[in-house]
Parts: C-alpha cells; structure tokens; sequence
C-alpha cells in the first residue's frame, strides 16, 4: 500500500498554527514567530502580491506535512523558507514545494532566485543543487541563536531575451 501523496495548497491564516508547529519542531534553535508568517501572508494575496506562500497537506488526515515561501522584488526572488516534516523526507515532498516556488518566480517575472541555507544542512543543501542552485557566498553567523553560518545560492531562472 502506498501512502496518499500530500496535496499542495495556497497557504492561508488558518494554516499559521499548524505551520508554527511543524516549524518549532524543525528549527527549535530559529523558529518563526506568527508575526513573520502573518506579515509574509498579508503581501500573498491580490494584484500587488509580492509572495507565495505554499503548504502541503495529508490529503486523509489534513495534517500539515510541509510549507514552503518566496519573497519577490523586482527581478529577484527569495526563498524564504521551506520544510518537510521528519516523516516525509525522502518522499520527493521538497522538490514538489520547490517547484511550485520556481514557477511562481517565473510569473513574478524574476530573473533569479536567491536563497540561503544552513552550512549544515546538506539534504537541503543537496535539494538545491539538483535545481541548479549554484553557491555564491556565505553569510557568517545567520542562524542565531547558535551563530551558525548560511551558505548563499543563486538560481538563474529566465534566459537574459536581450541576447
């Protein structure tokens, strides 16, 4: 028997709760408050949105298994955050929340997409790399508490059309 695949949504207020949970238990150290995800989802929605937020839900218990966010500004995006419960690793469940970020980048109009990412996060990192990401710096002590660094990656997403 194999296990119903998570259904990716649009992700509204309601989701914050279960989201912050989800978020507490995989970055216990640099959690997001509410107020970050309340803030990010009020630029989510309408003609002037700058965001897209994403969760993916357990289509049988409506549990919450994985969120993922992108800032845009201008021609670049951000990925703001992305996460996949312990339980879904391996599953393909960061790839599909990665795609769906990437496609709305590209009806955002950007041209790049940055994100940065724990020097000791090598799934992630990994993830990333198969997408094309390409390392470009590092940011010396992000991650606080704890002062661990982040690794910066660029992603090029739109071909320059003036060529």
């Amino acid at each position: 028997m194999t296990a119903a695949t998570a259904v990716l949504r649009e992700m509204r207020w309601w989701d914050i709760e279960p989201v912050l949970d989800l978020e507490h238990e995989l970055f216990p150290d640099d959690a997001w408050s509410p107020g970050m995800f309340w803030s990010e989802l009020a630029h989510a929605r309408g003609p002037q949105a700058t965001r897209r937020y994403v969760v993916a839900e357990d289509p049988v218990t409506g549990r919450i298994v994985g969120y993922a966010g992108l800032a845009a500004a201008g021609d670049l995006a951000d990925v703001q955050t992305i996460a996949v419960s312990r339980d879904q690793w391996g599953s393909g469940l960061g790839s599909e929340l990665l795609t769906d970020l990437l496609k709305h980048a590209t009806a955002f109009e950007c041209a790049e997409v940055l994100l940065e990412v724990r020097v000791d996060n090598t799934r992630a990192q990994k993830l990333y790399e198969r997408f094309g990401f390409e390392p470009i710096g590092f940011r010396r002590g992000y991650y606080q508490p704890g002062n661990v660094d982040a690794l910066v990656m660029r992603l090029h997403v739109q071909e320059n059309e003036t060529d």
